[in-house]
């Protein structure tokens, strides 16, 4: 398993945009998103430049159905 790189908010986003989830709404400093078929939305902390946490967004990849590896091909 690759190791996980260092992501802002907003990239995480786009990233999980390009795999097909959509943005359900932005409340906050937190964007939901959620594909079809899933039951439970993903909320992505966006705070300007600040880096995500790895455990955080390991959760959030899984949580979604997808793999690390499929995740960093679309940063």
């Amino acid at each position: 398993m690759p190791d996980l790189p260092a992501v802002s908010g907003k990239d995480a986003v786009k990233a999980f945009k390009k795999l097909g989830l959509i943005e359900v709404r932005h409340k906050g400093s937190h964007v939901h998103l959620k594909k079809e078929g899933m039951e439970d939305l993903i909320s992505i902390p966006v705070h300007g430049n600040k880096d995500l946490k790895k455990p955080l967004l390991k959760a959030e990849i899984k949580k979604a159905g997808f793999t690390i590896e499929e995740f960093i091909d679309k940063l």
